[in-house]
């Protein structure tokens, strides 16, 4: 292979440890589709200015296409010294077409081709995030269909709280998920925007069509300052927090996981296919799948941190520092899509022991809150039922009952205002009914939102 990109200007070569220190060939490489179709694109324009000539064009097009195919066949061997993927590119281009290999750098930098190279990364990596929480939201959708009319405990605090649809406490997972892609959809819009033509930091002084470029390349506009265009790392940033928050809801979801298989809960069987064992204990059967996701979420919002610090104090334009943008970039691609691939058919395969969740649907006073609700519509006003529900609760936890348990004496004993009417306001299954407010948990309510729910995903 040939020398530096920038080696004219030296007496000297780089000692091999600068080689290696300064070198980011070992991530980088993979940005190598981008690069290439960058580097395509360019060559069009190149050409269609008259800065280069057809059958030129055409060799030059001919050529990277060829060493696409050799890198991906493993072919192409990288080397520290030619510091990044741009020079081996360009280099096995000279290699195979000779001088006019080097033509194609004719107007362009290293600054805004890899500003280019990382736009077309996280386009590409958005796209495939987005339709893979699409997936994600159809496991859930399922899950809840599978289960529409399962009743749990809903909880604050981690304690019981009062009876939910499993079906609406999935749907909430849903709504997050809806922010997720909405915030990727705007990130993209930003990001989508082309750089190329803006040199190292000036602009290109040559006949320089901008706007072939940008059609080319289907980008949705082109950048309006030259310094900024490469510097700028704000769509990064947008990435990796975007993937930040989607990693926050999906850890959340598997600690719930985690919670529900435990003995303690026994409120699911994650599959043997998501899980794994001990090493000493035979009985264990542990939930690692969901654990993991847990544990690489804080691996994205380091990766946030990383890139911030990063950027904080940089004078514009361009400074070496902002090579350390990819490898927390591409983590953080690489974790959220991982992530989304296996919670979707674990969830799958989720079995719910319902008979174990009605029982703690039965236990903890969970209607509560609806005994209150009553005693308001007997016209007591809701300070007053907050207080006298407490002191039955007080009263029903030493007898060891239940409020449905305790009979209509006991009750009346608390208040005269209740009668034999109060027994429908403590089944949790007709808590669920009395909910079928837009947005509640009542199975209407619900079902209407997993029907919207679908209409969404079709759309």
């Amino acid at each position: 292979m040939g020398g530096k990109l920038w080696g004219g200007r030296f007496n000297t070569g780089t000692d091999e440890r600068a080689d290696s220190f300064n070198a980011s060939i070992h991530f980088d490489k993979r940005l190598f589709r981008e690069d290439i179709e960058g580097s395509r694109a360019y060559c069009k324009m190149l050409g269609k200015q008259g800065m280069i000539s057809k059958d030129e064009s055409t060799a030059i097009l001919n050529a990277l296409e060829e060493i696409h195919r050799e890198i991906e066949r493993g072919e192409l061997k990288f080397d520290e010294s030619l510091e990044d993927i741009h020079t081996h590119i360009e280099n096995a281009l000279i290699e195979k077409i000779g001088p006019l290999g080097e033509k194609l750098h004719t107007g362009r930098s290293r600054n805004d081709q890899i500003a280019l190279d990382t736009r077309l990364s996280v386009r590409n990596s958005i796209t495939k995030i987005i339709h893979l929480i699409n997936k994600f939201q159809v496991s859930l959708i399922e899950l809840a269909e599978r289960n529409h009319d399962l009743i749990i405990p809903g909880y604050t605090h981690l304690q019981r709280a009062q009876p939910v649809l499993l079906a609406h406490h999935l749907l909430a997972y849903y709504e997050m998920l809806k922010r997720d892609t909405s915030r990727y959809e705007e990130a993209l819009r930003r990001t989508n925007v082309l750089p190329l033509g803006s040199a190292a930091l000036a602009g290109a002084t040559l006949n320089m069509d901008r706007e072939f470029l940008c059609r080319e390349l289907q980008m949705q506009g082109i950048t309006a300052n030259s310094m900024d265009a490469v510097s700028d790392r704000d769509f990064m940033v947008e990435f990796i927090f975007a993937s930040a928050l989607l990693m926050m809801h999906l850890s959340r979801l598997c600690e719930e996981l985690i919670i529900w298989s435990t003995q303690e809960f026994d409120f699911i069987e994650i599959s043997d296919a998501f899980a794994t064992g001990s090493s000493i204990m035979p009985q264990k059967k542990n939930p690692d799948i969901p654990e993991l996701v847990r544990g690489k979420t804080g691996r994205v919002y380091g990766n946030l941190i990383s890139l911030l610090t990063t950027m904080k104090g940089l004078p514009l334009a361009y400074n070496k520092d902002m090579q350390e943008d990819k490898e927390p970039l591409l983590d953080t691609a690489d974790t959220v899509e991982k992530s989304l691939a296996i919670l979707s058919p674990l969830l799958k395969e989720i079995t719910f022991k319902k008979e174990t969740i009605k029982k703690a649907v039965e236990q903890g006073y969970l209607v509560a809150t609806d005994l209150a609700d009553y005693l308001v519509t007997k016209g007591m006003t809701f300070r007053q039922a907050h207080h006298l529900v407490g002191d039955m609760i007080l009263s029903a936890q030493k007898n060891n009952k239940e409020l449905h348990q305790l009979d209509l004496a006991e009750m009346k004993r608390f208040s005269p205002l209740i009668d034999d009417g109060v027994y429908g306001w403590l089944d949790p299954s007709l808590c669920i009914e009395r909910r079928n407010i837009h947005g509640g948990t009542g199975s209407e309510a619900v079902r209407k939102a997993l029907n919207h729910a679908r209409e969404e995903l079709r759309s």
